[in-house]
C-alpha cells in the first residue's frame, strides 16, 4: 500500500511533458509558399542556366543562326592556346591585386583615423566617404570617364599632367583600379570601422598602460583582433573584382588593344558580340574554377592563421608537462 501511495504521489509531483503547441495552418503555409518560391527561383534562375551553360561549353553554340554542334572539349582546348585569354588573366590577376590592396590600405586607414578620439565629425566623414559606394557603377564610370579627358578632364588640370589615361596602354589599366578603389573603399571603411568598435576598450587600454606605441598597437593587438573582418573583405573583394566588367565596358571597352581586356569582359565580347556562346561559356566556368580556388585557398590560409595560437599554447603546455 506503501509503495503504491508513493508511487502515485511521485507521478502527481513529476512535471508533465510540455505540450507541443501545433502551429497555425496559414503561417505553415506561408512558410511553405516562402522556402518554395526561393527554392524554385534558384532552380530556374541559377542552376538550371549553370547546367545549359556547362553543357554548351562542349558545342559549337550560336543561337543566331541555331547551330549547336557537339564539339567535345576543342573550346578548352582552344581557350589555353588562345593569348588573348592569357592576356585577358594576366589583367585580371594584376586589377584584382591592386584595387584589393588599394582598397583595403586606404579603408583601414581611413577607418583607423576616424576610429582614433582626435577625430571630429565621425558621423559626417562616414557619410561622405560611404556615399561613392551607393552610386551606381555605370555613373561613376561615366564620371570618370570625364574626369579622365587628356582635354578638358579634372586629373590632368589639378594635378598638372599631359596623359592620355584611357587611350595609352601603359596608364589605361591603372586608370581603371583607382576609380574602382575610389567606388569601393568607403565599404571597407564601415567594416572595418564594425570591427574596430568590436574591440574591447581594456584591452586597448592596457596597452598603453604598458607603454605600447601607437604603431606597436596597432600592429599586434588591433590587426590581429580584425583579422575576421579583413578575411572578410578579402574575400568579397576578390570574388567581386574576378568579375569586374561595368567599370571596363563604360570607361575603355577593353582597349586600346587589350590591355584593359579582363576574363569577364571576354566572356561578355564571346557571347553578345561575337556570338560565340559555347566559348563563352568555357570561359565562364574556367573563370568559377579560378575563384571557387582563390576562395578555398584563402579560407584555408586564414584557418591556418586563426589556429596558429593555439597551435602554440598546445605545444607549450605540452613541453611544460614533458619537463
Amino acid at each position: 500500500m506503501t509503495i503504491h501511495t508513493s508511487t502515485r504521489a511521485a507521478a502527481e509531483i513529476s512535471p508533465r511533458p510540455p505540450r507541443r503547441i501545433r502551429k497555425p495552418a496559414s503561417e505553415i503555409w506561408l512558410r511553405n509558399l516562402t522556402v518554395g518560391t526561393i527554392v524554385v527561383s534558384l532552380v530556374l534562375l541559377l542552376l538550371i542556366p549553370i547546367g545549359i551553360a556547362f553543357v554548351g561549353s562542349f558545342h559549337d553554340w550560336n543561337p543566331l543562326n541555331g547551330r549547336f554542334d557537339f564539339t567535345g572539349i576543342d573550346n578548352y582546348a582552344q581557350l589555353f592556346a588562345d593569348a588573348t585569354f592569357w592576356r585577358a588573366s594576366g589583367n585580371t590577376l594584376l586589377f584584382g591585386i591592386a584595387a584589393i590592396v588599394g582598397r583595403i590600405v586606404l579603408g583601414l586607414a581611413i577607418a583607423y583615423a576616424l576610429f582614433s578620439k582626435l577625430s571630429r565629425w565621425k558621423t559626417f566623414f562616414r557619410t561622405i566617404f560611404y556615399l561613392p559606394t551607393v552610386m551606381p557603377l555605370v555613373a561613376v564610370a561615366f564620371l570618370w570617364t570625364l574626369m579622365y579627358n587628356p582635354q578638358f578632364g579634372a586629373i590632368n588640370t589639378l594635378f598638372g599632367l599631359d596623359i592620355n589615361w584611357l587611350y595609352d596602354q601603359r596608364f589605361s589599366l591603372l586608370a581603371i583600379v583607382i576609380m574602382t578603389i575610389w567606388k569601393d573603399f568607403g565599404f571597407a571603411v564601415i567594416l572595418f570601422l564594425a570591427g574596430l568598435y568590436a574591440i574591447p576598450e581594456d584591452v586597448l587600454e592596457a596597452s598603453s598602460v604598458d607603454g605600447a606605441k601607437a604603431l606597436q598597437k596597432f600592429w599586434h593587438i588591433v590587426l590581429p583582433l580584425l583579422r575576421p573582418m579583413l578575411f572578410f573583405v578579402i574575400i568579397t573583394s576578390m570574388i567581386g573584382y574576378l568579375q569586374a566588367f561595368v567599370q571596363v565596358l563604360v570607361m575603355t571597352n577593353g582597349g586600346p588593344g587589350t590591355s584593359t581586356q579582363l576574363i569577364s569582359f571576354m566572356i561578355y565580347d564571346q557571347a553578345f558580340v561575337k556570338y560565340n556562346f559555347g566559348y563563352a561559356s568555357a570561359i565562364a566556368f574556367i573563370l568559377l574554377i579560378i575563384t571557387a580556388l582563390l576562395t578555398a585557398a584563402s579560407w584555408r590560409m586564414n584557418q591556418s592563421a586563426l589556429d596558429a595560437p593555439r597551435r602554440r599554447r598546445f605545444r607549450t603546455r605540452s613541453k611544460e608537462k614533458t619537463s
